[in-house]
């Protein structure tokens, strides 16, 4: 290699999951002041990865640090999972202060400052928890020709979609996702999504992807099925979203979907069907029929490390 050589270190974690190889995979470069944001999207495309995350000194005087959050194709200004494996890179690699029982932190992304908490055991992080902007219920799809479009761009019958009794809805805690409620196990499995439909239906309401979702589900502690879409932001099928989890736990409780309490807990299951298996842990916190807050989490663990040389 000659003198101009850069090398920057990263490391790679697989979040919602407590076993290599499952969950959602993030890469994250704990080192990466003095890139371009042309780097930044080189790089992210270079790793293929759902999401690539930049650590970054904080601009806030609040945050423990900054992220910048960039798929192959597009830098996002908040997510979940990208969120959770670098607070557990950085605890992991003791970048932040550990201490037990919890570790509290607050995280610098393009929307504002949020906290996170790491949950230590005997030295060890056992999952990182994080909260979500406050829940935001945007528009609830009513048009029959909608509901078909959506259906179809799915690769379903509309028969298949539970409109009649839940509703088709754009809801965001951080990034606007449109959820939809299938009947069954067998309809959510079905799916073959049409991309580009989903392209042009998540212009329409200005989702960023679909999240599909049954109540019926493959592990019996499982509360909800899920897949999630996100072919506007480049990726074709995500194996367990954060972000969009935080939104489907305010829709379920707002809509009456789940068993609702001053505590909601939800364990929603995704990844499944592309061999990625993923637990998402969602915490839905109301006072008088109103969300006061929602946090997402689960376990995470490290699968690699190594250099970029450029």
């Amino acid at each position: 290699m000659d003198s101009t050589t850069r090398y920057l270190p990263f490391y790679q974690a697989d979040v919602f999951t407590d076993v290599a190889f499952g969950g959602n995979p993030v890469a994250v470069f704990p080192q990466a002041i003095d890139l371009s944001n042309r780097e930044f999207q080189q790089i992210a495309r270079e790793m293929n990865l759902s999401e690539t995350v930049f650590v970054l000194p904080p601009s806030q005087s609040d945050a423990n640090f900054k992220l910048r959050i960039f798929t192959p194709t597009h830098e996002i200004p908040f997510a979940g999972h990208p969120v959770l494996g670098t607070c557990f890179v950085l605890g992991v690699r003791r970048e932040l202060a550990i201490e037990e029982p919890i570790t509290r932190i607050h995280y610098e992304c393009n929307i504002g400052v949020f906290p996170a908490e790491l949950y230590v055991l005997k030295g060890t992080i056992d999952r990182v928890v994080m909260s979500q902007p406050a829940p935001q219920f945007i528009e609830v799809v009513e048009k029959v020709e909608d509901q078909f479009d959506i259906a179809q761009s799915l690769g379903l019958k509309n028969a298949s979609v539970n409109h009649s009794q839940f509703p088709i809805e754009v809801v965001s805690t951080g990034l606007p996702v449109l959820i939809v409620p299938i009947r069954s196990l067998t309809a959510v499995k079905s799916i073959v999504p049409d991309h580009n439909a989903i392209i042009d239906i998540c212009e329409r309401f200005g989702a960023n992807g679909i999240m599909a979702y049954s109540t019926m589900t493959v592990d019996d502690a499982s509360t909800v099925h899920t897949r999630m879409f996100a072919s506007p932001i480049g990726i074709d099928e995500d194996p367990a979203t954060g972000s969009a989890s935080g939104a489907l736990g305010a829709y379920l409780v707002k809509n009456g979907v789940v068993e609702v309490g001053p505590t909601t807990e939800i364990i929603a299951e995704q990844g499944y069907e592309i061999d990625r298996p993923s637990r998402i842990i969602i915490q839905v916190f109301s006072d008088d029929d109103m969300i006061q807050a929602v946090k997402v989490g689960g376990q995470v663990v490290m699968v690699a490390e190594g250099k970029i040389m450029y």
